[in-house]
């Protein structure tokens, strides 16, 4: 879309400039009138579109900081294992949607923990029970979770997963905040901390650390997040908190301001 865009305003650019050419040639009469006023204004008109534009898209030079004041709110004592839902929920409410998080825990797509030889996939829905660690369960990644924020935000969700954190800056840039999936350190952990499912769909990549944040913003050499284990706000170590996003599949999932963006 973005790559788009950027072809469509350069033709826009290049339109007007010839246009203006023209009558310039036109009407030679006329050629210091056109020279001083009409071309100039085309040229600068034509400008301000394209950079309007591309403000939109965040197609912009990276600010140095941003700070998105979003709504906090804590998984416990109801969701011991709810972090993506009270994360979405959180992300929801900001686009000004009113659901709380005990709603996206009924209506998230759930799997069997372990059933028939298999473990649930992540992938398909959430693992287990989230309500209690009395009982089995794990989590859930990106998809299920952009599906269900599609019920509530229709043709606006966006899923950002595997694409590069620059994905996520610009959101930020763009004063919205990006669901994503890392772990309860938020840094890189050892190949040891992770073990490989057998589900039905395949193998898949698991750790018990696992964790979802609402990330709000950044500086040079940090990111911000709501925490729904700790508090709003949460500062950590920029590059530390990358590599571990990237070590969990690189999920972010956020919403667009409108379908035409």
């Amino acid at each position: 879309m973005h790559l788009f865009r950027k072809h469509w305003l350069g033709w826009f650019l290049a339109f007007d400039i010839v246009l203006a050419l023209f009558l310039f040639n036109l009407y030679p009469a006329g050629q210091h009138l056109l020279k001083n006023n009409f071309v100039t204004k085309i040229i600068n008109d034509a400008e301000k579109v394209k950079n309007d534009a591309l403000q939109i898209t965040g197609d912009t030079a990276e600010k140095s900081s941003v700070q998105i004041d979003a709504p906090q709110i804590l998984q416990k004592p109801e969701l011991p294992r709810g972090c993506e839902v009270t994360a979405l929920a959180m992300l929801l409410q900001n686009a000004g949607v009113q659901v709380s998080k005990m709603e996206l825990a009924s209506k998230i797509h759930k799997v069997p923990y372990y059933q028939n030889g298999y473990y649930g996939d992540p992938n398909v829905g959430f693992v287990g029970t989230m309500y209690s660690f009395s009982e089995q369960g794990y989590g859930v990644y990106h998809k299920p979770l952009a599906n269900l924020g599609q019920d509530f935000l229709p043709g606006k969700i966006i899923d950002l997963s595997g694409k590069s954190f620059d994905a996520v800056l610009r959101q930020l840039q763009n004063g919205i905040p990006v669901v994503v999936i890392t772990n309860a350190t938020f840094e890189p952990l050892p190949q040891n901390a992770f073990q490989v499912w057998q589900t039905k769909e395949g193998k898949v990549k698991v750790t018990n650390q696992e964790h979802s944040v609402l990330v709000t913003g950044y500086d040079k050499d940090h990111i911000v997040f709501n925490d729904p284990l700790g508090k709003k706000n949460t500062v950590v170590d920029r590059t530390a908190f990358i590599k571990a996003w990237q070590q969990m599949g690189s999920q972010a999932i956020s919403y667009r301001h409108s379908f035409f963006e």
